[in-house]
């Protein structure tokens, strides 16, 4: 029995085939991200007891950062609707579930600027443990 179940796995192809969307939501979170951490470095700079605060209560105490905060989270939704998860906005990092020839199920793993998928990893591990899909070109592999 598979030790991780997921609604849907992916085959490369189909992980291919986001890639062009998946670039544009990445790329809109990046940017609203970036703009969301400037809007926090002003307030705790004009609020310095926000520096204690938890971020959902920064927000509360600022609504004025609820619109951006909500964005994020709606482009997360979105690119998650499609069955992957979003591991790192910074970095660009989206991991799809597959089932390796033997069973096992692990993350296909695209950062943000390949071209295609390329590597893969452990459901346990990370990017650091990426292995290289049969066939990929190791200078893509970071």
């Amino acid at each position: 029995m598979a030790k991780y179940r997921f609604d849907k796995l992916f085959d490369s192809g189909e992980a291919d085939e986001l890639i062009p969307t998946l670039e544009v939501f990445v790329r809109e979170l990046q940017v609203k991200a970036t703009e969301l951490r400037r809007a926090i470095a002003e307030v705790l700079k004009a609020d310095p007891e926000a520096k204690a605060l938890e971020l959902p209560a920064i927000i509360s105490r600022h609504p004025h950062l609820r619109a951006p905060s909500s964005k994020l989270a709606q482009l997360t939704r979105k690119i998650e609707s499609f069955g992957c998860f979003l591991k790192d906005i910074d970095q660009g990092l989206i991991d799809f579930p597959f089932e390796l020839d033997d069973g096992e199920v692990v993350f296909l793993c695209w950062q943000f600027g390949e071209p295609r998928i390329v590597a893969w990893h452990p459901v346990d591990g990370g990017f650091a443990q990426r292995k290289p899909l049969p066939g990929a070109a190791k200078p893509l592999l970071n």
